[in-house]
């Protein structure tokens, strides 16, 4: 039954900042002997979507003497492809669009609305506080214009997905895996083969405009989000020999020129600081666990020449780095992307204020998915999102129907901003 007495508000950070944080270590609570992952998000609830264009946080009181914060919910508005068409005059001139290097599809942008971090303390629980929140927040999407809405969860998490696709109207989208790899005491090698770039931001637009906007999901804002300080750089793998030319050593075109004729294979990532936003932190291991990762972590720096695979120290509050717009072109593409990850470890090891793990995520069926390495205990096979069309009619995404009931593409753009 719905809990009467109930006030869903917008967030006001002065006012709710310490009992929202409060509410949410509760609701993190893993069960009795089991290990669960836990959210700091360093005094800034909101910190998880104020990077997005338009972003809102509420919450839901509890009337009375004592108001008490007992539930939250996050969300994002955007705009992101979710199709492609071909260009009229591309289309009738196939030619002259090739010899202009112009590529012949074009993106099909809509408005999505992303839903993050619903939380509902455990004592008002099934008495519709959740449904209150994810209502109201779905109100101020469609205010906002948005489309779509879509949110993650785990696929084992029974009650999110109970409630958003058996009451809310939600149905399964995508199942993309996240890839989680640790970071090592000791550099991971570059292989002799690969080159990495650091690309100028203004390039790496292009380069990603130009050969992936029209991956589902690719934020229209790509620009936004490659000059946010959280955004630790672009890089680009290229074969060792292709950038070997000239006696001082081959120097970097320029995007145009580098796509009028790139190498037969190429990759590209940039890496996002996730600990700049939220630390992370595993609780509830057992005295054994945590023995035998420290064990491997001295045994590393003991003996680093033998290269032991190290469990870094998850177990106190770590940051870590996120790996976003994979992509590349060619036969050794997903080796490249490989060299690449490795090239984000050892960033890892730098990072300011420390980095226990490297993650990705990416579409399931993503040809470069096995060039990504990971630990598969630390990793998440199959995330799943669901989504749910909010507007009656179309809007400049009606050429491609309802997304909703779309076949999923070999790949997926997550955009950093929504971690």
């Amino acid at each position: 039954m719905a809990e009467k007495g109930i006030v869903v508000r917008e967030y006001e950070e002065e006012r709710d900042r310490l009992r929202a944080e409060a509410m949410e270590r509760m609701c993190e609570v893993g069960p009795s002997g089991e290990m669960s992952l836990f959210t700091d998000h360093l005094g800034d609830p909101a910190s998880r979507v104020r990077h997005s264009p338009a972003f809102l946080m509420l919450v839901a009181e509890k009337s009375g003497p004592v108001k008490e914060i007992v539930g939250l919910i996050r969300g994002s508005v955007k705009t992101v492809t979710c199709g492609k068409t071909i260009s009229r005059n591309a289309a009738a001139a196939p030619a002259a669009a090739a010899k202009r290097h112009d590529p012949l599809p074009i993106p099909i942008y809509t408005k999505v609305a992303y839903i993050l971090g619903l939380r509902v303390s455990p004592f008002y629980r099934r008495m519709g506080t959740g449904m209150k929140l994810v209502r109201r927040l779905e109100d101020w999407f469609k205010e906002q214009g948005a489309e779509y809405a879509y949110m993650a969860t785990e696929k084992d998490n029974e009650a999110s997905i109970r409630l958003f696709t058996g009451r809310c109207g939600y149905s399964k989208f995508r199942t993309p895996a996240i890839l989680v790899h640790p970071v090592f005491a000791h550099r991971r090698t570059i292989p002799g083969s690969v080159r990495i770039l650091r690309l100028p931001p203004a390039d790496a637009e292009t380069l990603y405009r130009r050969r992936f906007s029209t991956t589902e999901f690719f934020p229209r804002d790509i620009d936004a989000v490659l000059s946010n300080p959280l955004s630790f750089g672009t890089f680009l793998a290229v074969p060792a020999a292709a950038a070997s030319g000239g006696r001082g050593g081959w120097e970097w075109p320029g995007a145009e020129e580098f796509l009028a004729a790139p190498p037969e294979s190429w990759a590209v990532v940039s890496v996002w600081n996730c600990g700049g936003v939220f630390r992370l932190e595993v609780r509830g291991a057992s005295r054994v666990r945590r023995g035998l990762a420290w064990a491997t972590r001295a045994a590393d720096r003991a003996l680093p020449w033998l290269r032991i695979p190290s469990v870094p120290d998850i177990f106190r509050p770590f940051g870590a780095l996120f790996l976003y717009g994979i992509g590349g072109e060619g036969p050794a593409a997903a080796g490249m992307v490989g060299a690449l990850c490795r090239h984000a470890h050892n960033m890892g090891r730098g990072a300011p204020g420390g980095c226990g793990v490297v993650a990705a995520e990416v579409a399931a069926c993503d040809p470069l998915r096995r060039g990504i390495p990971h630990w598969r205990r630390l990793s998440c096979a199959e995330d799943l999102w669901c989504v749910k069309r909010l507007a009656e009619g179309y809007g400049d995404g009606g050429a491609v129907g309802d997304w909703t009931k779309s076949t999923p593409g070999e790949s997926i753009f997550v955009d950093p901003r929504e971690l």
